[in-house]
């Protein structure tokens, strides 16, 4: 391209007369690919990195989703027993607090897993996730020991929000650098397939509870089980990623550059020097992640962790109801996010992600107004009308992230992003729609601010460049099969002219 560049603002006359000299000038600045510089990649491989790191997205907010669906019972086992609204909003802001630590988890295992691995961090995240939400099953109620419950309380979830910083950037990372280049969208999309798995598992797990043992059996010790399973759960991906091998784009980087990992005593400098260069270098992008981030989290939040809230404290409806509804509509979108993915890498990122962001500005009100009207069946049209809105982000965003930023900072810059995001505009959300509600008395907020984040994401999308079907900035070309290989490394020699 800057071969190109520099042949365009040349004199045409010059190119004219010297062709084999500005021929040789693009060559230097666009040297050819040689077939060892394009990566071929295990297809067996890529499905066992897809596989660990979804199962991984699916605990998190299989974690995420229980806390939220147990938001109501939650709030009258670990606050004083009083005024509904006040325990509920007191639930939703220890929902809220573990993400105010996410960002500094993001600081901490971000640049780690660009500099010592992806596959460490990623099995160290892990391990943390299962501790934090085992233990929230075992700590005793405000009844039997005061104080200390919600302080137990809240201490775990900062362990669960400070290992999920490390999270989602180093899992999208993970699949976005196994895939070939015009297989990212659809490998990546089952990340997000993995995050509706861990709520479908959560909200089918309470409602099977919530129906077989009752409210006051639920409150009593039913509401622990969700959280005592993701003890195994951790086992299970833990192995998993164990047994993987790192990124391809990773082991290139470090032969290329020789950077192997340091004592752990410097570490911390190192994280330092690694972040201040983030802010540094690579601040338009930083901007323009959060705010994708911030509108696709907003809009996520809004419908998969308030919608049932919304529906049993608001309109009245049993949680039940809500919670079956949302589940089958979450089951129809695993059903059609593969191919959301494969639609990404057909047609581009930006098409799928601008019509997810203004189905959300022109579909919400609509939609609110259907679920307000009542009844099952246009309950049921509403909430499909925002999930299909927020299948097209879903089963792109977790491609088009990662190509934001270049292999030797994408951990890092994409966690530090995502987790400042969705510390502002995420976890926050169950909160703030409840306190506009409150505010105003208008059932109709959560439309207006779905609409309002759509807005900035249809700004962002703008703004942004097309990834797909490219290599990730940093990283050698990914191809799936030995023939595009020598396709690609053909495809730069020119036709002889006779």
């Amino acid at each position: 391209m800057a071969g190109q560049e520099h042949e365009d603002t040349a004199d045409p006359a010059a190119v004219k007369r010297h062709p084999a000299l500005f021929r040789t000038i693009r060559q230097r600045r666009n040297p050819k690919l040689r077939r060892s510089d394009i990566t071929v990649t295990d297809e067996a491989a890529v499905k066992r990195a897809v596989k660990a790191a979804s199962l991984g997205n699916a605990m998190e907010w299989f974690d995420f989703g229980i806390y939220s669906y147990l938001a109501v019972t939650i709030g009258h086992v670990f606050f004083p027993s009083g005024n509904s609204t006040v325990e509920l909003l007191s639930s939703f802001a220890t929902f809220a607090v573990a993400f105010l630590v996410r960002p500094l988890g993001g600081m901490f295992f971000g640049p780690m897993g660009d500099r010592i691995g992806r596959k460490k961090v990623l099995a160290l995240t892990m391990i943390m996730m299962a501790i934090g939400t085992f233990a929230i099953g075992l700590i005793p109620s405000y009844a039997s020991i005061g104080f200390w419950a919600p302080v137990l309380l809240i201490f775990f979830r900062l362990v669960q929000g400070f290992s999920t910083g490390g999270e989602y950037g180093g899992a999208s990372t993970f699949i976005a650098e196994y895939a070939p280049d015009k297989r990212r969208g659809f490998f990546g999309s089952f990340l997000e397939f993995g995050t509706l798995a861990g709520y479908i598992g959560a909200a089918g797990l309470v409602t099977a509870l919530t129906a077989a043992l009752g409210s006051d059996a639920m409150q009593a010790w039913g509401w622990r089980v969700p959280f005592l399973v993701a003890g195994p759960l951790g086992l299970v991906g833990l192995y998993l990623r164990l047994r993987l091998d790192e990124t391809p784009a990773f082991q290139k980087l470090e032969s290329d550059t020789a950077q192997v990992s340091e004592a752990a005593d410097s570490v911390e400098i190192t994280t330092r020097e690694d972040l201040a260069r983030i802010f540094r270098q690579y601040w338009p992008s930083l901007i323009l992640c959060v705010a994708l981030v911030g509108a696709y989290n907003v809009t996520d939040y809004m419908l998969l962790s308030y919608m049932p809230t919304y529906l049993s404290d608001e309109l009245g409806y049993s949680e039940t109801h809500g919670l079956l509804i949302l589940l089958a509509v979450m089951a129809f979108l695993m059903l059609i996010i593969n191919q959301v993915g494969k639609l990404n890498d057909r047609f581009g990122r930006k098409p799928l992600l601008m019509a997810g962001m203004l189905g959300f500005f022109f579909l919400s009100l609509p939609a609110f107004l259907l679920i307000k009207g009542g009844g099952i069946p246009a309950i049921t049209a509403g909430v499909l009308m925002l999930g299909l809105s927020l299948v097209c982000l879903l089963g792109t965003m977790s491609s088009a992230l990662p190509a934001l930023f270049p292999t030797e900072v994408r951990y890092g810059s994409l966690s530090v992003g995502y987790n400042l995001s969705a510390s502002l505009f995420g976890g926050t959300t169950p909160l703030v729609i409840t306190g506009l509600i409150g505010l105003t008395g208008d059932n109709l907020m959560p439309a207006y601010y779905a609409m309002a984040a759509a807005l900035v994401g249809v700004i962002a999308v703008a703004c942004m460049k097309e990834t797909a079907q490219r290599p990730l900035d940093g990283s050698p070309p990914s191809v799936a099969t030995e023939a595009e290989a020598v396709e690609l490394v053909g495809s730069q020699t020119p036709e002889p002219r006779f």
